[in-house]
């Protein structure tokens, strides 16, 4: 194990497989490999292959997918297609290069990793904010897992083969992550994530004031049909087709006047599932550039309110989000092990300027 400059502190994606790791000789095309694959959901209809993935693959361009196109690199139940060929119903797409996917380059780097707990199985990490857990399009170093390889040896795979990860959170979302350091572990924690056994709570600023103390927000997530770096919630006939059940449950921790601080706790772990959900009853995350946080959403129309503001989003330039805490049964000795992170500076700044602001102010 090699960990000489890491910092240590105390406890404080249709069926989606996504970015793919076929080699060439497990895609039967020689010198190929399948960067990514889908299987389109029974509920597709008929719908252009370039539009098609234009709605599947975060970051793409019409122009890269119509080239990959043109170059005979876009696949449909494994026969080449043109990009004016319509998916339909249990189609396979699929995209091959002639060079590995860049997230699967990885190379160690010397990056700390704040360290809450370790033992011979498992790693719980305090991931600050700004930090991408793994590598994809855009951020093919500077990574958790980049940082993770550097300091440990032998990491197993998960299903996506990312050494160690067994479940993630946004790259402007700080917290705490657990990381399998055994193929047991790998196997166990995966299994009661999809169990929804864990137990995971947020800390959150949002926008305006909630009204109810507590509640339960339930809502199928998917794909935005506009927005495709966004999700949103599907409700009647369009929820199984177009999005998976998620349920969030949250309670008001302290009202600040035009925000609120709020905790939730997920019963299950889709794509941006508190900012999406928060938004879906109209309390976005304060400065969630994404989601249209990075407004001001309520308040006043003085000078002075917006100045107060906008100094708040200088003191707080990412969505009010953290991790806070994270629970689990270990994966050898059954034990339930329970972690909490302090709230990190940025928000605990942000939360006192709202608090002396609707003190002094509002009253």
């Amino acid at each position: 194990m090699k960990r000489e400059q890491m910092k240590k502190d105390k406890p404080m994606k249709a069926e989606i497989m996504g970015p793919s790791n076929n080699s060439a000789e497990e895609t039967g095309s020689d010198d190929l490999y399948e960067h990514f694959r889908f299987v389109a959901d029974k509920g597709q209809s008929p719908l252009r292959v370039d539009k098609y993935l234009m709605n599947k693959v975060e970051n793409a361009t019409r122009n890269k997918i119509q080239k990959a196109a043109k170059d005979g690199n876009i696949y449909v139940n494994d026969a080449v297609v043109k990009q004016n060929y319509k998916v339909k119903a249990g189609d396979v797409v699929t995209v091959l290069f002639e060079h590995p996917p860049y997230e699967l380059l990885l190379t160690p780097e010397n990056i700390p990793i704040d360290i809450v707990y370790e033992d011979d199985q498992v790693l719980v990490v305090n991931k600050a904010a700004g930090m991408v857990v793994h590598p994809g399009h855009g951020n093919y170093s500077g990574t958790l897992i980049n940082a993770l390889t550097f300091h440990f040896d032998n990491l197993p795979n998960n299903s996506s083969n990312r050494p160690g990860l067994v479940h993630r959170i946004d790259k402007d979302t700080s917290g705490l992550l657990v990381v399998a350091k055994t193929e047991t572990a790998m196997t166990h924690l995966s299994k009661q994530f999809f169990n929804k056994t864990t137990e995971r709570e947020y800390v959150a600023l949002v926008w305006g004031d909630v009204k109810e103390d507590t509640g339960t927000i339930e809502g199928h997530i998917g794909r935005h049909p506009k927005n495709r770096l966004q999700n949103t919630v599907f409700l009647g006939d369009e929820a199984e087709l177009k999005g998976k059940p998620a349920v969030t449950h949250y309670k008001v921790i302290e009202r600040l006047g035009y925000v609120t601080l709020v905790s939730c706790t997920l019963e299950t772990g889709r794509t941006h599932q508190i900012r999406v959900h928060l938004k879906h009853i109209g309390h976005t995350l304060f400065n969630d550039e994404r989601y249209g946080g990075e407004k001001i959403l309520k308040g006043t129309t003085f000078s002075k309110y917006k100045q107060f503001v906008e100094n708040c989003f200088k003191i707080l330039p990412r969505q009010a989000l953290h991790a806070r805490t994270l629970g689990f049964e270990h994966p050898v000795t059954g034990k339930i092990l329970r972690f909490e992170a302090p709230i990190p500076e940025d928000i605990t700044l942000c939360i006192e300027k709202w608090r002396n602001y609707s003190k002094h102010v509002i009253e």
